[in-house]
C-alpha cells in the first residue's frame, strides 16, 4: 500500500497522520456468496428456530402478521420442526454434522476462492452466508469489513430471481450494511439464468446423466421451488419468466423440442394456487400418459438440499411410482462440478469490472 508506515502485521498506518492515529488495513475486495440457510441440527429446537425465521419473513410469506404469526408460532411451529427435523435427518451429512447444503456451499466457496485468488491474490476475500441461520450474513459482512473489504460484491446463489429468494437475501446483507459505522461500497450480482456458461454446465450435466443410463428417459422434467400465483400476476415477480427461459434455453443447448422437456413448481406450501404446474402432481399424470422412465434435474438450486434430496428424490418420486411409473432418475444440482464453479467465478468476475484489472 503506497504512501503508509508500517506498525506492524498487515494493517498501516497513513505516513502523514498523527502517532495515535489507528492502523488501517490494505484495502480488499470482499466477494459473499448466499444461500437460503440451514437449521444448525435436526432436533425440535433447531428446527424450530430456523423455521420461525424463515417462514416469518415477510418475503417468503406476506400476510399480515396479526393474521399469520398467531397461526406460525401456535400451530405450524408445534408440529412442524418433528416433520422437519425428520426430513432433515434422511439427508443430513452425519459426518460433519451439518445439512448437505451447508457442506456444497462451502465446498463452492472454497473452490470459487482459489480460482479468484489464483487471479488476483490476497486483494479478494471470498466467503459465504446464509439467508436464515449460520453463518448469518451480518457476522460475515462485519469479517470482511474487518478484513479491510472496502468494497463487497454480494452473490445470492440464485439463477432466477425472485422476491422470497433473491431479493430477502439483498434485504438482510443491506440491513447488515446499516450497522457498518463506515459501509463499504457494495455491488448485487444480478440473477444468471440465460449466462452461457451456467445453461452450459447444466445442458453438460443433464448430458452425462443421459449417457450413463442404458435406457434414456422420456421426458426431462425441470423442476423449479414455487411461488404463490399472484407474486407473478399481481406483483410483477419475473421469476416465472425467468424459469421459462432457463428451460427454453437448456432444450435449445441440447438440441431437444418441446415433447422432451417441461417445466415445473414444487413446495406448494398453504391453500392459494401456486405457479404450476405443480411438480407432484405432473409426475404423476406423465406415468398415467404411460412415461415409465422420468428424470427430474432443479435448475433453480445451486446446491442439492432439502428440497432436492428429500422432496424431489423422495416425495415426488413416490408420487411418480405409484401412478405407474418404473424408472425415476433425480439429475443433481450442479453443487462443486468443475464447469458449474467456471460458470459462477465468470459471472463474479464479470461483475468485479472496474473494481479490480
Amino acid at each position: 500500500m503506497k504512501d503508509v508506515k508500517n506498525t506492524g502485521g498487515l494493517a498501516k498506518c497513513p505516513v502523514h497522520a498523527p502517532a495515535d492515529h489507528p492502523a488501517i488495513k490494505p484495502r480488499r475486495i470482499g466477494i459473499l456468496l448466499a444461500n437460503l440457510g440451514t437449521p444448525d441440527a435436526t432436533d425440535y429446537w433447531s428446527m424450530r428456530r430456523y423455521l420461525s425465521e424463515f417462514l416469518s419473513d415477510k418475503r417468503v410469506i406476506d400476510y399480515p402478521a396479526w393474521k399469520w404469526q398467531p397461526i406460525l408460532q401456535g400451530i405450524i411451529l408445534s408440529i412442524r420442526p418433528q416433520k422437519s427435523g425428520a426430513a432433515y435427518r434422511s439427508i443430513w451429512n452425519t459426518e460433519k454434522d451439518e445439512s448437505p447444503l451447508m457442506t456444497i456451499t462451502r465446498d463452492q466457496t472454497t473452490a470459487i476462492r482459489a480460482s479468484l485468488q489464483g487471479l488476483f491474490g490476497e486483494q479478494v476475500i471470498v466467503d459465504f452466508c446464509m439467508r436464515y441461520g449460520n453463518p448469518s450474513t451480518e457476522s460475515k459482512v462485519r469479517e470482511m469489513v474487518d478484513a479491510g473489504c472496502d468494497r463487497i460484491l454480494f452473490f445470492p446463489l440464485y439463477p432466477q430471481y425472485a422476491g422470497a429468494t433473491s431479493a430477502t437475501a439483498n434485504d438482510q446483507f443491506f440491513r447488515a450494511l446499516m450497522k457498518e459505522k463506515f459501509q463499504p461500497v457494495a455491488r448485487i450480482v444480478p440473477p444468471y439464468f440465460e449466462d452461457p456458461s451456467y445453461i452450459d454446465a447444466l445442458a453438460a450435466s443433464v448430458q452425462r446423466a443421459y449417457d450413463a443410463m442404458d435406457e434414456k428417459p422420456s421426458m426431462l422434467v425441470c423442476s423449479y421451488h414455487g411461488l404463490p400465483k399472484r407474486y407473478l400476476t399481481k406483483a410483477g415477480d419475473p421469476y416465472h419468466c425467468h424459469c421459462a427461459k432457463t428451460t427454453r434455453l437448456l432444450k435449445e443447448r441440447l438440441g431437444w423440442d418441446d415433447t422432451q422437456i417441461k417445466t415445473t413448481f414444487q413446495s406448494k406450501f398453504g391453500p392459494e394456487e401456486w405457479l404450476q404446474p405443480y411438480t407432484v402432481e405432473e409426475v404423476a399424470r406423465l406415468a398415467e400418459q404411460g412415461h415409465k422412465h422420468i428424470a427430474v434435474i432443479a435448475p433453480a438450486f445451486s446446491a442439492d438440499c432439502i428440497e432436492t434430496l428429500e422432496e424431489i428424490n423422495e416425495e415426488i418420486k413416490e408420487s411418480f411410482e405409484e401412478a405407474g411409473g418404473e424408472h425415476f432418475s433425480y439429475i443433481p444440482c450442479l453443487n462443486d462440478d468443475p464447469a458449474h464453479i467456471e460458470a459462477l467465478t465468470g459471472v463474479i468476475i464479470q461483475n468485479l469490472k472496474g473494481w479490480i484489472g
